[in-house]
């Protein structure tokens, strides 16, 4: 089961709706892309890189940004989802305080 954290769908929003103001629809190609990034995740939740102790990161496709998440047994947290030149200490203190 996947779990969006608030600051993850704070994010999401963010991100969606900024894509839409510069082009109509590509708001929408942003939250489509994402949704099959969940379905990859959810499917193979090890596929995607470590990148701070058991927090694994996955990269879009056509858009800068990563999809922060910890896979446990029964759940798998996302915890943000940041452009990928943003800093890290963004997603590594979000890991910390809420899992």
């Amino acid at each position: 089961m996947l779990i969006v954290r608030p600051e993850a769908e704070t994010d999401i929003s963010e991100v969606g709706g900024w894509y839409e103001d510069q082009v109509p629809g590509l708001g929408e190609e942003f939250l489509k892309a994402l949704d099959e990034v969940f379905l990859s995740i959810e499917q193979n939740p090890g596929l995607y890189a470590r990148v701070h102790g058991e927090l694994r990161r996955a990269l879009m496709p056509r858009f800068p940004y990563g999809v922060f998440y910890l896979p446990r047994s029964d759940q798998i947290l996302i915890f943000a989802v940041l452009h990928t030149a943003r800093d890290p200490r963004i997603w590594k203190r979000r890991s910390r305080t809420r899992r």
